[in-house]
């Protein structure tokens, strides 16, 4: 294997461990597991376990919204008064489009969390920081800038039309539907995460356990724990026309921004979209405390690779590239 060296950190009995998958025309024609999914039990990883998927989510929070705008629920145009009547005048303008798009212009509520706080945000306390902004990085719909805040605002829109919970949504519309049981949206206290790895972060000679942060409980960014086995259900799921019709469904391969903040990869709804055709690479990274994922489809081949991995800074892009370059 041409990425053996970069797995070779993975492969032993006492580390954070990964979950590789690759799947052509429709099966999984590699599948390997290694090191730990949990330090202090030893339990191993497994096609089952289940990471955090960090920004891995947004194409699942992305086809939420066009679930609803397919079923007229909402319109893709419309602006966030209809959902958050309140909100300060900078971003009155904001489309929903512009939310999936990341050029919504809006501040990042990372940097506005109030000194001092302990208790994890959740998307409704994003929205709460956003409204105390008065100001933006720039006029919606005129720049790329990749935004966390933009996709907790979708998970709320979700909620508002819905009238569910946005983890309910998705286990009844998305997940259920496709088979995908062992996949959740994550509240602590609320659902359980089966075969759940724990993440970790090196270091020093160490790896610390770093499994939750103060932005780890908001959903519509990064809040989804799956498996390699669940997500090659939803990769051949995108292949038909289950949960949208295909019109709606390449709106979301479709980059719609020609530039993001990697060279030569354009966003679509949830999605880094690169190259044309036969070409094309659709695809995301995650990165979080203790936990990263990378998910690459490749439509016209019907080739995708999924890896996900229990540590911070796990260096899946690099593999990723190399399985499929």
């Amino acid at each position: 294997m041409a990425y053996a060296d970069e797995l070779a950190e993975f492969d032993r009995p006492d580390v954070p461990g990964l979950a590789l998958m690759v799947i052509e025309n429709g099966a999984a024609t590699v599948m390997r597991c290694f090191g730990l999914a949990n330090l202090k039990t030893g339990v191993r990883c497994e096609p089952h376990t289940n990471f955090r998927l960090a920004s891995v989510t947004k194409q699942f929070t992305a086809m939420a919204i066009l679930f609803l705008s397919e079923h007229r629920a909402l319109s893709l145009e419309d602006k966030l008064p209809r959902f958050f009547p309140d909100f300060p005048p900078c971003g009155k303008e904001i489309t929903i489009r512009q939310l999936l798009t990341h050029t919504s212009g809006l501040l990042d509520y990372e940097h506005f969390i109030p000194p001092g706080t302990r208790t994890a945000l959740k998307d409704r306390d994003v929205l709460d920081i956003l409204r105390r902004q008065d100001k933006m990085h720039f006029p919606p719909g005129t720049r790329f800038r990749y935004s966390n805040g933009g996709y907790a605002l979708l998970a709320l829109i979700t909620e508002a039309v819905s009238g569910r919970s946005f983890a309910g949504f998705l286990r009844e519309n998305i997940f259920r539907p496709l088979g995908m049981e062992g996949t959740v949206a994550y509240e602590a206290g609320i659902s359980e995460a089966p075969h759940r790895a724990l993440g970790y972060t090196r270091r020093g000679a160490i790896f610390a356990q770093t499994d939750q942060s103060l932005t780890s409980a908001v959903l519509g960014d990064g809040g989804i724990y799956s498996s390699v086995l669940d997500l090659c259900k939803w990769d051949q799921a995108l292949y038909t026309q289950k949960l949208i019709h295909d019109p709606l469904l390449q709106e979301a391969f479709t980059a719609h921004s020609s530039v993001s903040d990697f060279h030569r990869s354009g966003y679509g709804f949830g999605w880094y979209v690169e190259g044309q055709g036969e070409h094309q690479r659709l695809w995301h990274y995650g990165a979080t405390c203790g936990f990263s994922s990378s998910f690459h489809r490749f439509p016209a081949k019907k080739r995708s690779v999924i890896l996900l991995a229990n540590r911070s800074e796990a260096g899946l892009e690099t593999i990723a590239r190399k399985i499929a370059p």
